[in-house]
């Protein structure tokens, strides 16, 4: 199995479950709060590890109670922290999250640690980038540590995936030279792009534009979530676009926090492991979806003997 490296950011999940979302100066009463691990980059790595796959993540932590949280979930799951930096002179990052009775949900990410990775921590880290095939980057540590783990990575001939979340005001286009994998959701496509990927007024959907947009700029794998309407695949490696759709599961949504870090977990490990591109799709959609009928994030993530089991009716 090929190893993997997340290059990205940990959060503990504060989360509370309410009626609706407050409207601007309006006050919620709410009965409790959870403590849940999180970020997007533990995320994925929990994900990735609890099939098995080698993944060891790299990111910045404080030196407090919830950097302990986060790291034994990690360890459950499989992952090697060992590699994590301290930062004690920041507090470990926090998501703030509103969970509607839709399962729809509002992030407030206070970053602490996690801005507080730099470039020259990725360079002391360079041993970890050779000895790894597979990298995955995220956009919620600093733009300029993205861009050089990106662009060192690629130096070195790893796959590099980016999962690009949250999409920054402003996106340097270089980065996409050095990315192998690009896999948005329909809004972070959008926003990358500045294509409407669907027209408002005629329903027609514009995702090839868009990946003839990222292919232009030096990507030549797109894999586009789309929720309920599935999972998109363009590829482009030698001037033959292709193109496949894996139809989406039909499920009740309780917390839609981790469904994308699920799918992306899932996707990097079954390619380490070598399974057929659209196989790892299938399975990273099902997983995901099981994931979004699940209340948390890092606790919301399935095992793989539940995605296998998992006879969730495909949407039309």
């Amino acid at each position: 199995m090929k190893k993997i490296l997340v290059i990205e950011s940990l959060n503990l999940d504060m989360v509370t479950n309410v009626d609706h979302m407050p409207a601007v100066g309006e006050t919620i009463l709410c009965p409790s709060m959870q403590l849940i691990p999180g970020g997007k980059g533990a995320n994925q790595a929990c994900a990735a590890a609890s099939l098995g796959a080698d993944t060891t993540i790299l990111g910045a932590v404080g030196a407090d109670s919830y950097a302990e949280l986060l790291k034994e979930s990690l360890c459950r799951a499989g992952a090697d922290v060992s590699h994590l930096i301290v930062r004690p002179d920041q507090n470990t990052g926090v998501a703030l999250i509103t969970v509607n009775r839709d399962g729809d949900n509002s992030i407030v990410v206070v970053s602490g640690a996690n801005a507080a990775i730099h470039p020259e921590d990725i360079e002391k880290n360079r041993p970890l980038l050779e000895a790894c095939d597979m990298v995955v980057l995220q956009m919620e540590i600093p733009l300029e540590t993205v861009l050089y783990s990106a662009r060192l990575a690629k130096q070195l001939g790893k796959t590099v995936l980016l999962d690009p979340a949250p999409v920054p005001k402003v996106f340097p286009k270089e980065l996409l030279q050095y990315v192998d994998i690009l896999k948005p959701n329909e809004t972070e496509l959008s926003m990358l792009t500045g294509i409407d990927i669907t027209d408002k007024d005629t329903g027609e959907s514009h995702l090839e534009e868009a990946a003839a947009w990222v292919h232009s700029h030096g990507c030549p794998h797109l894999v586009v979530t789309l929720g309920e309407k599935g999972v998109y695949l363009h590829s482009d490696v030698d001037g033959t676009p292709e193109n496949c759709r894996i139809p989406a599961r039909k499920v009740h949504a309780v917390d839609t926090t981790a469904a994308g870090d699920t799918f992306t977990g899932y996707f990097v490990a079954c390619m380490a492991a070598g399974r057929p591109e659209e196989e790892c799709l299938d399975l990273a959609s099902r997983a995901a979806a099981i994931a979004v009928s699940r209340p948390g994030a890092a606790p919301s993530i399935p095992t793989m003997d539940e995605v296998q089991r998992c006879t969730l009716r495909r949407g039309e």
